[in-house]
């Protein structure tokens, strides 16, 4: 007689076979990898279980080959493997189960977001809007929403406290001031410099007229206000700003001005904070090429969504060339001009260049280039001025590689 088929929860347990001091035994379990099975055998004697003196690890047909084997040898199933049974049961049903609960999530967000009086769609999320004012910035029509930016755009929408990091020029800023810039919401930044001060930030006393007045800093103003706050170069800030920053990263933080007897600033909820960095997290192994970069603990990191963002590929830089610069910009052109900084790039990361190539910088290259017909002309301001002439003359070589000097 044939073994019969069995479902996966009905493979796990014991197979046992009789002998004439005790018996042989094969036991079944759901293995590390999707789809692969743990077998393990071993001899009892008398009532003593032996150790286990094999232990594989077989894929399905593998599996069903030993069934049969097992029942053509005299092994009969024995015991059901409880805790294995579960295991599987649960691995089966985690996607399914996670696709219920994420779905159930997305319609709660909706519900929410339905609220509002006005939303604007950002890629897939529908985001709230703010009042228009003179902190809004721009729209660039051409700015190009990639499918990766949608976690971060509902982040924001969630008030999550959101960090971007990545190379000099990956675009980290003029995200979030995107994402702003279409809902509509009042933007400040304040750059960890160097030059910034905890005075400068969350606030200070100063005489006026003879009066002692305070003034709130640009983190109390923008969370007084509804205001979204980005703190450029995080990992540069004085330990007395990320002090500061710490208890407003809480859920529902507030700020407490000690300075201004304890008063506290509730946040508005219209309130986003942001940071950006060079050299946290998974960028931390650039940490030389950033130099002053300070470390960051994970504690502090953890009270922070933190997003690795990368360059644009080239097919995608490409296309915000020739959105950018429509309609003479054309897709040869811009295909090889994205090319040109892909290669730049690949020589930051290597260490040969010491300066980024970000996309300002070639859409400002491109936009010169239009304008005078020369690549090497328009390269001078746009580009070798403003880095070192070991630099100029490595990115010379890269665009003649690409494009043959004017005969």
């Amino acid at each position: 007689m044939n073994a019969p088929e069995l479902t996966e929860d009905e493979r796990l347990g014991l197979y046992l076979r009789r002998t004439a001091t005790g018996a042989e035994w094969w036991r079944v379990s759901i293995a590390d990898r999707p789809q692969t099975w743990r077998l393990e055998h071993g001899v009892q004697d008398g009532e003593v279980k032996g150790a286990v003196d094999i232990d594989l690890v077989v894929d399905a047909e593998n599996l069903r080959a030993k069934l049969k084997k097992w029942h053509r040898e005299g092994f009969v199933f024995e015991a059901r493997d409880a805790g294995s049974t579960a295991d599987a049961k649960q691995r089966v049903s985690f996607m399914p189960e996670l696709q219920r609960a994420t779905s159930a999530a997305a319609q709660q967000r909706a519900n929410s977001v339905a609220s509002a009086v006005q939303t604007v769609r950002i890629g897939h999320v529908d985001v709230p809007c703010g009042v228009p004012g003179p902190l809004v910035p721009r729209v660039n029509p051409a700015y190009l929403f990639s499918e990766r930016f949608n976690d971060i755009v509902e982040d924001i929408v969630e008030n999550k406290r959101v960090m971007l990091i990545g190379h000099t020029g990956a675009g980290k800023t003029s995200l979030i001031e995107q994402v702003a810039a279409r809902a509509q919401h009042g933007v400040v930044r304040s750059n960890m410099n160097g030059q910034t001060t905890v005075g400068d930030f969350v606030g200070f006393w100063t005489v006026k007229g003879g009066a002692t007045l305070w003034v709130d800093g640009v983190l109390p103003t923008a969370m007084r206000e509804g205001l979204w706050l980005i703190v450029d170069e995080i990992d540069f800030a004085e330990p007395s700003i990320l002090a500061a920053l710490t208890a407003v990263l809480e859920p529902h933080g507030r700020l407490t001005l000690k300075e201004k007897g304890n008063e506290v600033v509730a946040p508005h909820p219209a309130f986003r904070l942001f940071a950006t960095a060079n050299a946290v997290g998974a960028m931390s192994q650039f940490r030389h090429l950033y130099q002053g970069a300070n470390l960051m603990n994970e504690a502090f990191l953890d009270r922070w969504r933190v997003y690795l963002l990368d360059y644009l590929s080239p097919a995608e830089e490409a296309d915000v060339l020739v959105r950018t610069l429509a309609p003479h910009m054309t897709p040869a052109l811009a295909a090889t001009l994205a090319a040109i900084a892909a290669d730049c790039r690949a020589a930051f990361a290597r260490e040969d260049l010491s300066s980024a190539f970000s996309t300002r910088r070639l859409l400002d290259w491109a936009e010169l280039m239009l304008r005078t017909g020369d690549p090497e002309r328009a390269a001078g301001p746009a580009i070798y001025a403003k880095v070192s002439p070991e630099d100029a003359a490595l990115i010379r070589g890269i665009i003649r590689h690409h494009i043959a000097p004017a005969g």
